[in-house]
Order: C-alpha cells, then sequence, then structure tokens
C-alpha cells in the first residue's frame, strides 16, 4: 500500500483573467475548484494510473468537507484526521499575463491532534510506501516530519520525502528511497547557483552521502533528472508543448515515478513515466487524466 500525508490540504480556487491590475476590481474569464496539497496530489495521479494510495492528513470545517468528499470521487481513500476548529485553507491562484498565488495559513493542530496521525501509522507495514510532501502548518514544529518517521523507523518501507531547506535535510539519515527537491530548491540548501548539469550533479551526490537512495531532480524546462541508488545520472527531456499550469507537476513526477517503480523495478521506466506525468499535469488546467499521460508516454516512447 502507498499512503501519502499531507498536513496542511487545501482547496485550490484557480481565477483566469485577461489581465490583473493591483488597487481595482478584476473581472475573471473563468474559475476553477480544485482539491490541494502535495501529498494529496500524488495520490490522486496515483489514483489516475491505477494505483490505490491512502491519503493522511489533517482536515478541518465545511472545507475539509469537501477535500474529503472531492478526493472519494476522485477514488482515493480519504483517512484524515478532523480537527475540533478552524476551516482547511483556501489557496488563490492568478492566472493572467504572470502567475501569482495567495496560500493561506490553514487551522491549528494541536498536540493530541497530531498524535491521533501518528497513531494511525500503525497500519503502515513492511513493503508499504509512506510519502511525505508539503509544508508543515505553522502550529506544528520543525521536528514533525522527523517525528513520523521516527515512528516508522522500526519497518521495512519506502521513504519518500517532498519538502524543502532543512525539512528535507533531516529526514536524509533515515535513508529515504526517493527524495525531489527542484533546481532552486538545490540552491537553497547549498546556497549556491545550480549554473549547470554539472552542479546539479554534485549537489545530488552530496544528498545521496548524506542519506539519500535516490535523488529526483525536477529541472523545469529543461526536464528531469535522476542520480539513482546505483549512482547512475538519468536525464529526461520534457515533451514540447504549450505549457497551460504548472501547480502540481513536481507531485505528478513523484505519484509516475512510484508507480513505475513499482510495476518494473526499472529506473528508467520510472523517470519515463514520472516525466510523463509532470508534463501531462504541465499541459492540463488540473492534474493529469490518465488519457493525457497515455498520450504524452505514446510521444515520448517515439521520441526515445
Amino acid at each position: 500500500m502507498i499512503y501519502t500525508i499531507t498536513l496542511n490540504p487545501s482547496i485550490d480556487y484557480i481565477v483566469r483573467m485577461k489581465s490583473f491590475t493591483k488597487g481595482i476590481t478584476n473581472r475573471t474569464s473563468s474559475e476553477e475548484f480544485y482539491v490541494g496539497g502535495k501529498g494529496i496530489n500524488v495520490s490522486v495521479v496515483l489514483s489516475e494510473l491505477g494505483i490505490e494510495s491512502t491519503a493522511f492528513g489533517f482536515v478541518a470545517g465545511f472545507t475539509g468537507d469537501a477535500i474529503v468528499s472531492g478526493l472519494e470521487r476522485m477514488g482515493v481513500n480519504a483517512d484524515f484526521i478532523r480537527l475540533r476548529d478552524g476551516n482547511s485553507r483556501i489557496n488563490v491562484k492568478i492566472k493572467a499575463l504572470e502567475e501569482s498565488e495567495i496560500n493561506c495559513q490553514g487551522p491549528d493542530i494541536s498536540e493530541e491532534e497530531f498524535g491521533l496521525l501518528l497513531d494511525k501509522l500503525s497500519c503502515v507495514q513492511d513493503g508499504d510506501t509512506v510519502v511525505i510532501a508539503g509544508a508543515i502548518p505553522k502550529p506544528l514544529g520543525n521536528d514533525t516530519y522527523v517525528r513520523i518517521l521516527e515512528r516508522l523507523r522500526d519497518r521495512k518501507i519506502r521513504i519518500v520525502v517532498d519538502a524543502r531547506k532543512k525539512l528535507l535535510t533531516d529526514c536524509l539519515k533515515f535513508k529515504p528511497f526517493l527524495i525531489k527537491p527542484n533546481k532552486q530548491e538545490l540552491s537553497e540548501i547549498f546556497v549556491k547557483d545550480m549554473r549547470d548539469d554539472k552542479d546539479v550533479i554534485e549537489c545530488a551526490f552530496e544528498l545521496k552521502k548524506l542519506g539519500a537512495m535516490n535523488v529526483l531532480i525536477s529541472l523545469g524546462s529543461d526536464g528531469v533528472m535522476l542520480v539513482d541508488s546505483n549512482n547512475k545520472v538519468h536525464r529526461m527531456e520534457n515533451v514540447k508543448r504549450r505549457i497551460v499550469n504548472t501547480v502540481g507537476s513536481g507531485n505528478s513526477l513523484v505519484a509516475g515515478f512510484i508507480a513505475g517503480y513499482d510495476r518494473t523495478g526499472s529506473y528508467e521506466e520510472a523517470l519515463m513515466l514520472g516525466t510523463a506525468c509532470a508534463n501531462a499535469t504541465a499541459f492540463c488546467s488540473g492534474l493529469a487524466t490518465r488519457e493525457k499521460i497515455d498520450d504524452v508516454v505514446r510521444e515520448m516512447k517515439e521520441h526515445y
């Protein structure tokens, strides 16, 4: 079983307009709502690929109800802790001549409620995969991911971490199966510019020395790179099409990689499916659909 953990899920409210001007009333040309959060996005794309997963995390209020019902409609098993107070957040994504985002804080989570999540982890068994992704809500401490992984330390599971800066590096001592920084996040961790592939590869190997088995790096328009557990470097280019949406592409990359590796045990196949999922999301208004993923995979196989 694959479990995803999203501590602060959201409803993403996407508004599209021809232009956005500060200080006046702007009118939209269209609006869309999506259930959001990095771990949730992984679960949704896995569902499109026909792979079952269970989404853990916290929800609150009427927006929390909408998140759970939305996931259930998409075939995701939503097993969230319901918080006593507050509402799950709504994030606003403005799509105009430029993209802007307003990400809200979300509800408070008490120590008692966090303990309920730790208790849920008792169902995780040897051979399972646990994906931890996204930022930590403000009321929880910076050691939250470490506390989760400490609870899982005695089990032979695949750990996948998609987080930034110290949140990511603190998890490396648990020897995660996969981590997925992007180019900018590598720059933040190592406080240096990623001028070319050589810089990216050097930083990936440093992360492996600290404990990561596989380092998957999203390079934006330049594609994807993987430094695998055998220290082999893989590179995959993007399909050249018009980009509609960048939100969720990194999470789609993680989902596709996990699915591809589970099915084949091949890093090459995992990287191709991961890249295809990331591209398919970039070509959609929301997350990738199975139809779009299959279409991109066909084009990539013709190219490679």
